[in-house]
């Protein structure tokens, strides 16, 4: 998935090819700006106003009680961008409006705009980054008011790579044993569990996140087949032949290699034979020479963030088939996700 400024007309297109048009303002002021614009719309309600059908500026301003001019030109800027349509002196929600940024919509996006107001804050340490590498550890300085909106945040992102992630997953005939290490809000257990019938989940969690995870969870009425344990991958034992599926979503870029290695290691004494350990995160660059590949772009741009929050990065394809190797599982094709663009889910066995 690339990022930033995309042409639309061949004006643009040979401005763009030529080195014409000055493409790092519309990757810089452009994309910033109009990032608040879309978060400050969401937080405002502007589009929970339109949910019903469509008003006018004036309309909305007064029922979300925000000033009618500002309003208007908000508006106009998300209508320029295809957030909303307009017809007959209304604004009104388009397709993309309605499925991911009304609140009660089942792929709602809310929180995670909600909680990027606490990861733009973090992002304002690049500079300091960049000169001494040192990482803030930001997760550790969450308050208990920002876990919260973390957890929702995450649950938000994970809604369409879950469903995707359950429905392509190569899980062993039968399974019936899940563990989701650091699987949060458990979306991805719910789906998986959804899929497979005799399956139930465990979701080992820190201990601060669960109160928030677990009433994020209970909304899926899944508890009879999905719980969460309090623990810490990293720190506690797993056991030995326990489960037939292990998960581990969105977590490696928190950890660095020899974390991982032991983590791995750890996961596939816990597999039982012919036992599946899946991996799922966004990928980055191996080497230079991989820079322009579509599936490693946002693995890039992540890999500096995660750097800076908590010291480690994304990671490459054959960094985490390593780890796979190393501790004896036999390496499965990798899965691509469609509905997370620069993610993949690489699947490992347990052969014996």
């Amino acid at each position: 998935m690339r990022l930033g400024a995309h042409a639309e007309t061949v004006l643009e297109w040979l401005a763009l090819r030529l080195n014409l048009g000055p493409k790092p303002l519309a990757d810089t002021q452009a994309a910033f700006q109009f990032a608040q614009i879309i978060m400050c719309a969401s937080k405002a309600g502007l589009f929970e106003a339109l949910q019903d059908g469509g008003r006018t500026a004036e309309e909305i301003a007064a029922l979300r009680s925000t000033n009618p001019r500002a309003t208007s030109k908000v508006l106009d800027a998300l209508l320029a961008h295809g957030y909303l349509q307009y017809r007959n002196g209304r604004y009104e929600l388009n397709r993309l409006s309605r499925k991911w940024l009304l609140a009660d919509s089942p792929y709602t996006l809310v929180h995670k705009l909600d909680f990027q107001e606490v990861e733009w804050r973090w992002t304002e340490g690049f500079d300091q980054w960049l000169y001494d590498g040192i990482a803030q550890d930001m997760h550790r300085t969450l308050r208990a008011e920002e876990w919260r909106r973390y957890q929702w945040g995450m649950r938000d992102f994970s809604t369409a790579p879950a469903t995707e992630v359950a429905w392509r997953a190569r899980m062993p005939a039968g399974a019936q044993t899940l563990l989701d290490i650091g699987g949060s809000h458990g979306f991805y257990s719910v789906q998986l569990c959804r899929r497979h019938q005799e399956l139930t989940a465990t979701i080992l969690e820190l201990p601060e996140a669960i109160p928030t995870a677990a009433e994020i969870l209970a909304r899926e009425g899944m508890g009879h087949r999905v719980a969460h344990v309090a623990g810490n991958a990293l720190d506690d034992d797993l056991g030995a032949d326990i489960y037939d599926a292990v998960l581990i979503a969105n977590l490696v870029h928190h950890f660095d290699t020899e974390q991982n290695l032991r983590l791995v290691q750890k996961v596939a004494r816990a597999l039982r034979p012919g036992g599946v350990l899946m991996i799922m995160d966004a990928i980055r660059i191996a080497s230079p020479t991989e820079a322009n590949r579509p599936d490693r772009r946002l693995g890039a741009v992540l890999d500096v963030f995660f750097a800076l929050t908590s010291a480690s990065g994304t990671c490459s394809v054959e960094a985490i088939q390593e780890w796979q190797r190393t501790a004896g599982l036999r390496i499965l094709r990798p899965i691509w996700l469609k509905t997370m663009p620069g993610a993949a889910l690489l699947p490992a066995m347990r052969t014996g």
